[in-house]
C-alpha cells in the first residue's frame, strides 16, 4: 500500500445505461480510511458505484478520484475453468521465473519478472491458508474448485496485490460458515479504504460506518449495521409520527377552509340582501360590497394557502417513511399430496468424487441442504435436475421439477425483463406478462429494462419470474429445486427469498429443496435441514 492518505471522491457523478435508464444524477460522495458498508434497495446503484470507482465503468458526467491502487471483488465471480490457481492469483509468471532461477537459469529476464517479490510463492500459500484454502495447490485448475472457493481465490488475488482501496461486492455469496469466518478475519485485518456491499449482517457489523444509497443520494450513519438499524428505526418512528401530525393538520385546514367558505357565503347573502333593500346610499353600499369581496378573496386565499402547505408537509412526511416492497408469489401448481414420493436417491455416486448415498423425500416439505463449500451441494442438485450424469446409482424424481441455478445466467442480457419472461409464456398477452412481473416488483418502465442493466437482486427476481412463467406454461409442475442463491442487496432481498420458499410450501402444498450456506436463513424457511457434507 502507498504511504499517502487514501480516499475516494466522486463529484457531480452522473451515469445512465445505454438504453437511457438513469442510475445517478449529480451524485456527491466520498469515502475515507476505514471500512464502510454501502447499503440500499435493489437497483439503487451500489454495484454500479463500485464499478465507477474501480474504472470499469465511465461516468457520463462528473469525476471519480481515487488516491491509491484499487482492487474490486465482483458480485458474480466467473473464472475460466482451465486456469490454474497461480494464474488466478496472477503469480504464474513470477513462479515460472523463480523456478527457472532455482534450476540454474540466470537469464536477466527472469530477474526482471521476479523483481523484489522473491517470497511471492510463500505469501500466496500463506494467503490461501488464511482464507481456508490451504488444501488447494497452486497448480490445480479452477474446474476442480467450488463456487465459494472461486470467490475466496479472487479475494486472495486481491490481497496479494495489497491495494490501497478494496471494493467488495457481496463477498459472502456462496460461502459456507467456515469460509465466511475466514473472510471476516481478512476484512478486520485490512487497514486501507474498504467499501463493502452486502446484506450479511455479521459482515456489516464489522464496518465503521454505513452509507445508505437511496434515490441517488447517500445518507451517512456512524457505527456498524446494528447501530444503523437502531438509528433508522428511530428515524422511521419520528417520520411516522410526523405523518400522523401532518394528516391531523391537513384535516384541520380542510375544516377551517370549509367553515370559512360557509361564513363567506353567509356574508355574501347578507350583503346582497342589504343592497337589494337599499337601506344605505348606493355609493356606500357599493364601497362596502367591493371591500367585502376583497376581504373574502384574501380570506379564501389565506385558507387555501394553509391547506396547500399542509398537503406539502404531509407529502414530505410520507416520503420520509420507508416502505420497501416485498415480492408476493403464490405457487398453486406445486401441490403435493401428503406422503407422495417426490425424490429417491439410490446409492448415488456423484461426479467430482462426491457421494449422496440413498435418500427418500416425500411431500409436502421444504428441505434445506447445507454443507461446506466444495461438499457437492450444487453437484447433487444438477444431478437431480438431469444436468449431470451420476457416476453410479440413480436419482429418481417422481414429479416435474424446476431448477433455479446458482449463477442466475438464465436471462438473455440483450432482451428486456418483459421479453425474457414472454419467451417462456407463449400465448400470454402483454398485459398478462406484465401482471406476472408486477408481483416480482417489475412495474411499468422497470419491466422494460434490459437484463444487462439489472442489479444482482433484480436479476434474482427476474430469474424467478422466468421460472414462474415456465411453471405456468407447464401448468402441472409440483416440485421445485432452487440452487443456493447469492445474497444480493439489502435485507429485503433475504425476505424476497424467504417469501418465495414459504410460498413454495405454504398451506402444506409444494416440495422445495433449497441448498444454502446460511444456517439462520435455512432454519427460518425450511421444514427440514439436510446437514453435513455430501461426501
Amino acid at each position: 500500500m502507498s504511504s499517502t492518505p487514501t480516499s475516494i471522491t466522486c463529484t457531480s457523478l452522473s451515469f445512465a445505461w445505454p438504453d437511457g435508464t438513469p442510475v445517478f444524477e449529480d451524485l456527491q460522495v466520498a469515502f475515507g480510511p476505514g471500512r464502510t458498508g454501502l447499503v440500499g434497495v435493489n437497483g439503487s446503484g451500489k454495484s454500479t458505484l463500485l464499478k465507477l470507482i474501480s474504472g470499469e465503468l465511465v461516468p457520463a458526467e462528473g469525476t471519480v478520484r481515487v488516491a491509491g491502487e484499487v482492487g474490486r471483488l465482483p458480485q458474480n465471480v466467473t473464472l475460466d475453468t482451465a486456469l490454474r490457481v497461480d494464474e488466478v492469483l496472477d503469480i504464474a509468471a513470477k513462479r515460472a521465473a523463480l523456478h527457472a532461477i532455482e534450476s540454474g537459469d540466470v537469464s536477466e529476464e527472469h530477474f526482471e519478472v521476479v523483481g523484489d517479490d522473491w517470497d511471492v510463492e510463500e505469501r500466496a500459500v500463506a494467503t490461501l491458508g488464511e482464507l481456508g484454502l490451504g488444501h488447494i495447490g497452486l497448480d490445480r485448475t479452477i474446474g476442480e474448485v467450488s463456487g465459494g472457493e472461486s470467490v475466496l481465490l479472487r479475494l486472495a488475488a486481491l490481497l496479494l496485490r495489497r491495494p490501497d482501496v478494496l471494493l467488495l461486492d457481496e463477498p459472502t455469496n456462496n460461502l459456507d460458515l467456515y469460509a465466511r469466518r475466514r473472510l471476516y478475519a481478512a476484512v478486520e485485518a485490512y487497514s486501507g479504504v474498504m467499501v463493502v456491499v452486502s446484506h450479511d449482517r455479521e459482515l456489516l457489523d464489522l464496518v465503521d460506518q454505513i452509507a445508505d444509497l437511496r434515490s441517488g443520494e447517500v445518507a451517512w450513519y456512524g457505527g456498524n449495521y446494528s447501530a444503523y438499524e437502531e438509528a433508522l428505526a428511530t428515524e422511521q418512528e419520528a417520520a411516522e409520527r410526523m405523518v400522523r401530525v401532518a394528516e391531523s393538520d391537513l384535516k384541520k385546514q380542510k375544516r377551517e377552509l370549509a367553515d370559512a367558505q360557509v361564513k363567506l357565503a353567509r356574508r355574501k347573502r347578507y350583503g346582497q340582501k342589504m343592497f337589494e333593500q337599499k337601506r344605505e346610499p348606493k355609493i356606500v353600499m357599493g364601497a362596502r360590497k367591493r371591500a367585502a369581496q376583497e376581504s373574502a378573496g384574501k380570506h379564501r386565499i389565506m385558507h387555501e394557502e394553509k391547506l396547500a402547505e399542509a398537503k406539502e408537509r404531509l407529502d414530505d412526511a410520507v416520503e420520509a417513511v420507508r416502505d420497501d416492497d416485498e415480492i408476493r408469489v403464490d405457487l398453486p401448481y406445486t401441490a403435493v399430496p401428503p406422503g407422495r414420493d417426490v425424490l429417491t436417491l439410490l446409492d448415488l455416486e456423484l461426479a467430482y468424487g462426491a457421494s449422496a448415498g440413498s435418500f427418500d423425500l416425500r411431500g409436502p416439505e421444504r428441505v434445506a441442504l447445507i454443507g461446506r463449500n466444495g461438499a457437492g451441494k450444487t453437484t447433487l442438485l444438477r444431478t437431480i435436475a438431469g444436468e449431470l450424469a451420476p457416476v453410479s446409482g440413480e436419482a429418481l424424481t417422481h414429479v416435474p421439477l424446476r431448477f433455479l441455478p446458482q449463477r442466475l445466467d438464465v436471462l438473455d442480457d440483450e432482451l428486456t425483463v418483459a421479453e425474457n419472461v414472454a419467451r417462456f409464456s407463449p400465448g400470454a398477452t402483454n398485459n398478462r406478462v406484465r401482471a406476472r412481473l408486477a408481483r416480482f416488483l417489475f412495474r411499468g418502465a422497470r419491466a422494460d429494462q434490459r437484463a444487462a442493466t439489472l442489479s444482482g437482486g433484480e436479476r434474482f427476481r427476474a430469474a424467478l419470474a422466468r421460472a414462474d412463467a415456465r411453471r405456468a406454461r407447464a401448468a402441472t409442475a409440483d416440485a421445485r429445486r432452487a440452487d443456493e442463491q447469492p445474497r444480493h442487496g439489502e435485507r429485503a432481498a433475504a425476505h424476497h427469498r424467504a417469501g418465495v420458499v414459504r410460498g413454495c410450501a405454504g398451506r402444506g402444498q409444494p416440495r422445495c429443496a433449497v441448498p444454502g450456506v446460511d444456517r439462520d436463513h435455512a432454519v427460518a424457511v425450511a421444514g427440514r435441514i439436510a446437514d453435513g457434507d455430501v461426501a
